[in-house]
């Protein structure tokens, strides 16, 4: 993996292979054939005119249990564990963190043609070490297939108060969680004996019965303990019935892979340092614990305005989305969550914040005497760390890749002083010059208030920005 975070699915490469698989609609450029005869028309660069900030505010403390590591999953074994190393076979696969009070849990993996086409389970356990009952609340859950989710090629808009628009398992995730579900198949609560352990999560990943042999499953969960708990997530196949069936692992096979079993496989690219000057970025994948839940900013002129004041006619204010160490569009700002705990060869920051909840609230300001039209935009541009051409650029034709696959909310007054909420999906392609969210009017010396809200999608890749403009007439 170079500089640039590729989307966990690969790119579009393997990503149209995956739809393709599935009878999904997937984007095919009608140009290809010609391009071997006639060349391309050369990209037009557009630079966007205006400034680009930081996005003020931070993530909070909560502590995220954050299992992507390994993304594929070809041996069963250890993907995370936040157990204490005494009494285990391997000490090495268990980091000793326990969680109280509000966790999340994160966990996104896959399963590529294994041998004879077997049934991977994603197990997670819950341990109480305390000697007084233990109870988990289960305040949102959701969890996903690809088969049941698959990567399909959208527009760039789509209206989703339904929730029944999405790309890809993390994309549904998330968007169940943003608007508070918890699916059927989790309960409200965990209630663990002193010394004992629960299932959180015991589902399969099956690819038997997929014309191609691939298939993945997403996981988001809001939790609360009581006290301490311990928590690994595990990957084992399926086991056998007397008549030769498929069943799921049961709690005692699980914690015998816990206190017996070795990592899974196999281990992804080692990452690269944090103090590497040099070489290829490698960001590698994340398994380990994160710091942080959520983003929450007030998008205003300074640290002690109560507005912002919209752009002059013609210009835009952008804050950054999710800024990396390979993509900091000029900010110097790294909004990547820092890792608590984590294993030697795993990420050394939670590189996408997957899964992590962004607020931003946007108190627009009109100070003129003339009637502005103004428009807010989540886009993705080109990915930079300084900006080359003094603002975030984008490009026609966009490139391929979609780099954004998720749902944001939007929350304010029309412009006939209606209060809306809108769930929309958004499909973005790297670079690509988008239509507005939203657009609204604003009379001289009047404001309005803005909220865009959105949980970082796993499958999409950073940075984005988020647009004030003010048109032109």
């Amino acid at each position: 993996m170079t500089a640039k975070l590729t989307s966990p699915v690969f790119t579009l490469l393997l990503g149209l292979a995956i739809t393709q698989s599935l009878g999904c609609t997937t984007y095919k450029n009608s140009s290809a054939v010609v391009a071997q005869t006639s060349p391309k028309p050369a990209p037009q660069i557009i630079v966007q005119p205006g400034e680009v900030r930081a996005l003020p505010g931070k993530l909070d403390n909560i502590p995220v249990f954050n299992s992507n590591s390994p993304e594929w999953v070809k041996t069963e074994g250890i993907l995370l564990s936040t157990f204490p190393p005494n009494g285990k076979k391997v000490p090495a696969a268990h980091l000793n963190f326990p969680f109280q009070g509000r966790f999340d849990l994160f966990a996104h993996h896959y399963s590529h043609t294994p041998k004879d086409l077997q049934t991977l389970y994603l197990g997670v356990i819950l341990h109480n070490p305390g000697k007084k009952p233990v109870t988990v609340d289960v305040l949102q859950a959701a969890s996903y297939l690809m088969q049941d989710a698959p990567f399909v090629t959208l527009p760039p808009y789509v209206e989703n108060n339904d929730g029944k628009v999405f790309s890809g398992p993390g994309d549904r995730a998330v968007s169940d969680i943003l608007r508070g579900v918890r699916q059927a198949d989790f309960p409200s609560k965990l209630v663990i004996p002193p010394g004992k352990s629960r299932m959180l999560l015991n589902h399969p990943i099956p690819v038997g019965n997929l014309e191609k042999p691939i298939n993945g499953r997403s996981s988001l969960m809001r939790l609360r303990s009581s006290s301490k708990v311990y928590t690994a997530s595990l990957a084992m196949f399926a086991k056998k019935n007397s008549n030769s069936t498929d069943r799921a692992p049961t709690l005692a096979e699980w914690q015998t892979l816990l206190d017996t079993g070795n990592f899974a496989g196999s281990r992804d690219k080692i990452p690269t340092p944090p103090d590497a000057t040099s070489g290829v970025l490698i960001y590698g994948r994340v398994a380990g614990v994160s710091q942080g839940s959520q983003w929450s900013a007030m998008l205003k002129d300074n640290a002690k305005a109560s507005n912002l004041t919209i752009p002059q006619r013609g210009q835009g204010i952008s804050y950054t989305v999710d800024t990396l160490r390979g993509g900091q569009m000029g900010t110097e700002q790294i909004q990547t969550a820092k890792m608590l705990a984590r294993y030697p060869d795993t990420a050394y920051e939670a590189h996408g914040n997957y899964g992590v909840e962004y607020n931003l609230s946007l108190p627009l300001s009109n100070p003129s005497n003339q009637t502005q039209t103004v428009t807010v935009t989540l886009e993705t541009p080109l990915k930079e760390n300084k900006l080359s051409q003094g603002g975030v650029r984008f490009r026609k034709p966009s490139l391929d890749f979609p780099f954004f696959r998720g749902t944001v909310r939007l929350r304010y007054a029309d412009d006939q002083g209606q209060q809306k909420t809108r769930y929309v999906h958004l499909w973005h392609r790297t670079g690509q010059v988008l239509e507005p969210l939203v657009q609204v009017t604003m009379p001289p010396s009047t404001k309005r208030q803005i909220q865009v809200d959105l949980i970082y999608p796993p499958d999409s890749t950073p940075p984005q920005v988020l647009t004030v403009r003010t048109l032109e007439n």
